[in-house]
């Protein structure tokens, strides 16, 4: 973490007392009262449509002039309702709502989806599966933070680290459209595996971004992080203390920003998160500095699991060989009869679940990423399915962070919880 450290200097005019006002003279004696002005709160909306608020987000704010007295978040513009619509589609047919929700990090809504079906099912990816998808996941991390530094920078006033940020963004971009075929929706995973394993020389070019990309990091580094003005707005601004953000449910970078050494990958490791060599990045205050910085150090850290995930890549099949999980091979469809017919069961009908629920959580980009799943005995499809989305999770906040500060912080407070609608209206 970089040195809090920042020295105001304040002049006054000698002529000019402590009130602002000139001072004594014989024409203005102390004794006269200071003039007050009778003022009333007032009720503005910010959004839903306002690019300060990063998606179709009405903040309802009670003003008292320019300071926040209160503000409450109007959601439910985006009218999504994916957790219902998975209630009538297979399981594998859910995956492409999965990276609907939030399309700043869609491979990590991928795999928390499938891990938590493959849980209930009580199936075991292959040692292959899992690293590319803790290679999916941390490229997927770097990808949502670079949107998150990128756009805070422009709310903060600095449009530089903007076109940085999104430099980078559109290398991953890249490494999504050569890995699933689209640069957003990538619905790249399977119940038992991923669509396809990784093409030819894709990890050349991964390598090619991980080992370049903390040049530009360092860049807009040195653009913000000892910059007054972003000091300026940002330290001292939305803080809340440990105690408080663990009451509040608070997860991810906006809860380690609060002093909380919590992270999923650390405290409930999954595909052997515990054998990575990486640290989890714990700030101080909890205001938007800290968040600032955890995101930064994070992405750092992201990158050193990165290039460990593609030493230990191992060989062997992706997806799990069994004709009732995995689809077969185009050449095996054409040239035998029974994996004809296992794809045809598979398409048709979907892979049949055993009785019961599972919850399965992850440490997505913004936070505790939980997926639950509800299941009857040889059902196809999801009787439940419930989201621990974070960002809803986050932005309850708002209102305790922004209380007592200027609109202007209020836009700050906004973007540092990171948030995304497409989970928070599911």
């Amino acid at each position: 973490m970089a040195e809090r450290t920042i020295e105001v200097s304040v002049g006054r005019n000698p002529e000019m007392g402590v009130d602002g006002f000139p001072a004594a003279s014989p024409m203005r004696p102390f004794d006269v009262p200071e003039p007050r002005l009778d003022t009333e709160e007032m009720l503005i909306n910010i959004g839903p449509q306002h690019p300060a608020t990063h998606g179709v987000l009405r903040l309802i704010c009670e003003l008292d002039g320019e300071t926040v007295m209160s503000v409450t978040p109007d959601i439910g513009y985006l009218h999504s309702s994916f957790e219902k619509l998975g209630e009538y589609r297979t399981w594998n047919q859910i995956v492409p709502l999965t990276d609907r929700m939030d399309y700043l990090a869609p491979l990590i809504y991928n795999c928390a989806y499938v891990m938590a079906v493959e849980k209930l099912m009580g199936i075991e990816v292959t040692e292959r599966c899992k690293v590319v998808r803790v290679i999916c996941m941390e490229l997927d991390r770097i990808f949502g933070h670079l949107l998150w530094l990128g756009t805070t920078a422009i709310d903060v006033g600095a449009f530089t680290p903007f076109l940085y940020a999104f430099q980078q963004r559109e290398r991953i971009y890249t490494l999504h459209e050569a890995l699933t075929g689209a640069r957003i929706t990538t619905s790249a995973t399977r119940v038992g595996g991923m669509m396809a394993d990784l093409p030819e020389g894709w990890v050349n070019e991964l390598l090619d971004f991980l080992n370049t990309f903390p040049d530009t990091l360092h860049e807009i580094d040195s653009l913000l992080t000892r910059n007054q003005i972003h000091i300026g707005r940002t330290q001292g601004v939305g803080a809340i203390g440990a105690a408080d953000a663990i009451n509040y449910g608070l997860t991810g970078p906006n809860l380690r920003a609060a002093g909380v050494d919590y992270d999923v990958r650390k405290d409930r490791p999954y595909y052997d998160y515990e054998t990575y060599d990486f640290d989890v990045p714990i700030g101080e205050h909890g205001d938007c500095y800290d968040r600032y910085l955890c995101r930064m150090e994070e992405m750092r850290q992201s990158v050193q699991i990165l290039h460990q995930a593609i030493a230990r890549l191992p060989g062997g099949p992706i997806n799990v060989q069994d004709p009732n999980i995995s689809l077969p091979s185009k050449t095996e469809c054409m040239s035998d009869m029974e994996s004809m017919i296992h794809h045809f069961k598979l398409i048709t009908d979907g892979i049949p679940a055993p009785e019961g629920d599972c919850y399965m959580a992850i440490e997505g980009s913004k936070g505790e990423l939980g997926m639950y799943v509800v299941a009857e005995e040889g059902s196809t499809k999801p009787v439940r399915w419930r989201i621990r989305p974070p960002s809803f999770v986050n932005l309850s906040t708002i209102a305790k962070l922004a209380e007592g500060h200027l609109v202007s912080d209020l836009i700050m407070i906004n973007a540092s919880l990171d948030i995304v609608l497409g989970e928070i209206d599911r």
